[in-house]
């Protein structure tokens, strides 16, 4: 990361001896380690925080890309569905009124859509016994 070599370090570490101490170099080390621990924990801490965020965000767009293509299948279906309604309802107005305008055939132009009853026939129910 820093691409410091194990000779530099040597003489990071002689020039810290030679400052601080040989008393207080293992306490100071000591303390350098916690605090860079630490360090490291917050830098990796903030990294899986961005990470979570950027795959929320991620989430959400796809959220929103399928509820944008559901709301576009409903709607075509409802289109479909309206389309569908219309044209059978045509077709059924449309055989409505060709069974009360003209009949299908001839002979059945011929007959009369209601028989009047003739007013002296008797009914079944009413025919005198011999």
């Amino acid at each position: 990361m820093f691409d410091i070599a194990f000779s530099e370090l040597v003489i990071i570490g002689l020039v810290a001896l030679i400052v601080i101490g040989p008393e207080r170099l293992p306490r100071v080390a000591r303390t350098a380690g916690h605090l860079l621990g630490r360090l490291q924990r917050y830098v990796g801490d903030v990294k899986a925080d961005i990470n979570r965020e950027m795959q929320i965000e991620e989430l959400k767009k796809v959220q929103d890309d399928i509820v944008a293509q559901t709301r576009s299948i409903e709607q075509s279906v409802n289109e479909q569905l309206r389309t569908v309604e219309t044209e059978l309802n045509q077709s059924i107005a449309g055989g409505l009124e060709d069974k009360t305008a003209e009949p299908a055939s001839p002979a059945q132009a011929a007959l009369p859509l209601e028989t009047p009853a003739p007013a002296d026939a008797a009914t079944p129910a009413e025919k005198p016994k011999a």
